[in-house]
């Protein structure tokens, strides 16, 4: 069975966005930032989905 990621890292955001890596920081900076985590702990795909406004679905197609 295939298992999806439910975890967004930089380099996803990188392949989205089509963005620089230190942009990609900023944007998960903020979203730790918006739902109240600590700097180590792991976004999730579906805050990003809520941050960014593209459907999880879409986004499920550019993570391994």
């Amino acid at each position: 069975m295939l298992k999806k990621r439910c975890v967004i890292y930089a380099k996803d955001i990188q392949r989205i966005t089509g963005r620089s890596e230190r942009y990609s920081h900023e944007v998960l900076k903020k979203i730790r930032n918006l739902v109240d985590k600590e700097k180590g702990q792991f976004v999730t795909v579906a805050e990003f989905s809520a941050f960014s406004g593209i459907p999880e679905e879409e986004l499920q197609e550019y993570l391994y």
